[in-house]
């Protein structure tokens, strides 16, 4: 997951051009135990009419380039939430994603948008994400724990994104982050992927395509 080319340019960036949306979480004696990251950009004009089925992707690239331009943004994107190995479990993610969204309204954006990763979802890598994100439970819910932490924090599924994160390199490049041989062409389960990976031995190529599910959160102003 490391080695997606719109991350490696401008997520370490993110800090410097976004602070107000960055976020850490510690314990009292200043020992980080979360954190969160989200851009700023403006949504809803000419060309951004509809959310990209680029994602991840396409929200990072608009916003640096807005940033660059001086556009005024009025919505955040969630780039990433997570928590220490020690500190899962403990509802510290829908901590992390209550004050990201307290943080975009105390800016006076109107919305925080948000590229969801199911937690779930790399158990059933040939589901297509459509039908996986459509699931929910008798309380009407989503079945996807962390899109359900989403939906309860105000959130609303609002689509997917087929092409939110690209992942490829030669087959070496693969063998060498899975530990898997990839000898052979075709799709290629990949623990923790969210689908398969595309193998082209004669082509010496793999490539992992990963779709995840806009969720917009309306915030009050």
């Amino acid at each position: 997951m490391r080695h997606n080319r719109i991350s490696e340019a401008y997520f370490w960036q993110t800090l410097e051009a976004f602070p107000t949306t960055c976020l850490i979480a510690t314990t009292e004696d200043g020992s980080p135990v979360a954190d969160a990251q989200a851009v700023q950009l403006e949504f809803g004009g000419r060309g951004r009419e509809q959310l990209p089925a680029g994602g991840w992707e396409q929200a990072v690239v608009w916003a640096y380039a807005d940033a660059r331009h001086s556009v005024v943004p009025n919505v955040a994107c969630a780039l990433n939430i997570s928590v220490s190995k020690d500190f899962q479990g403990q509802g510290l993610a829908g901590l992390m994603l209550a004050v990201l969204r307290d943080a975009a309204a105390n800016l006076d954006l109107t919305g925080l948008l948000a590229p969801v990763r199911p937690s779930h979802k790399h158990l059933e890598p040939l589901t297509p994400m459509p039908e996986y994100a459509d699931r929910t439970r008798e309380d009407g819910l989503p079945s996807d724990p962390w899109l359900r932490t989403h939906v309860r924090a105000g959130g609303e599924i609002v689509g997917t994104a087929p092409t939110s994160w690209l992942v490829s390199g030669t087959l070496e490049d693969w063998r060498t982050w899975t530990g898997l041989p990839f000898d052979q062409t075709g799709p290629v389960e990949v623990p923790g992927a969210l689908t398969t990976v595309h193998c082209d031995l004669a082509s010496n190529y793999a490539v992992y395509v990963e779709p995840n599910v806009w969720v917009r959160h309306t915030l009050r102003r």
